[in-house]
């Protein structure tokens, strides 16, 4: 049985770095024939699984796209709107898995939570249903732990919030969130240091640093 073309697009990432680490200790690569694309560094060197180098593909090449039986996707909403219509208008019938939140609520999409929501997906697969998404981490993470105490009839409703983490928004975005907090770290460096400094004090300064 040949394996699957699994295609990768956001690898380098806070979410597909992780995930690209794990599927290597989990020795997942030894089971697909992976394609690693990107948006922006189409033809440079891609990660080297084993010995094994890969060149870097056209993320927005539809042709390329088709090939794939299976895309993976941690690129964000922005790349999914641009390709993932135009791909299945094109008669792509392959598997996209998906982790933003563009296709979280269209009829068509079942989202991924196994072991939460195991049934659900396998029917959804039975249906032919080809858009995997991602369900929101931070409520994602919240279902893991209740699901148990649902299924045993210990909790009758839950209502969750969430609040997009800046690690959703990106690499770029944690990176600046990580100099801002530089900036205040000098800012208010000597009264940090001053035992006798006040936590009033010290954030007024911030404040300050904040808003100028």
């Amino acid at each position: 049985m040949s394996k699957r073309v699994v295609g990768f697009v956001g690898y380098r990432g806070m979410v597909g770095s992780v995930l690209i680490d794990r599927m290597r200790r989990e020795a997942d690569f030894d089971d697909i024939e992976p394609v690693f694309l990107s948006t922006s560094q189409v033809g440079q060197a891609g990660p080297i699984l084993g010995n094994q180098p890969t060149v870097l593909a056209d993320a927005y090449d539809l042709q390329t796209l088709k090939k794939l039986d299976i895309i993976v996707t941690c690129q964000g909403s922005d790349y999914t709107q641009k390709v993932h219509s135009k791909l299945r208008q094109a008669g792509w019938q392959g598997y996209w898995i998906d982790a933003s939140s563009e296709l979280r609520m269209k009829d068509s999409s079942v989202l991924l939570l196994d072991p939460v929501n195991r049934e659900q997906i396998g029917n959804a697969l039975s249906s032919e249903v080809r858009d995997l998404i991602g369900a929101n981490c931070t409520v994602s993470t919240m279902l893991m732990g209740l699901a148990g105490l649902f299924k045993h009839d210990l909790v009758e409703w839950v209502q969750p919030d969430s609040y997009q983490a800046v690690s959703g928004a990106g690499a770029a975005y944690v990176k600046e969130l990580l100099q801002q907090m530089q900036v205040l770290g000098v800012a208010t460096g000597e009264m940090l240091d001053d035992p006798a400094a006040s936590l009033a004090d010290i954030d007024k300064q911030a404040a300050k640093t904040l808003t100028s």
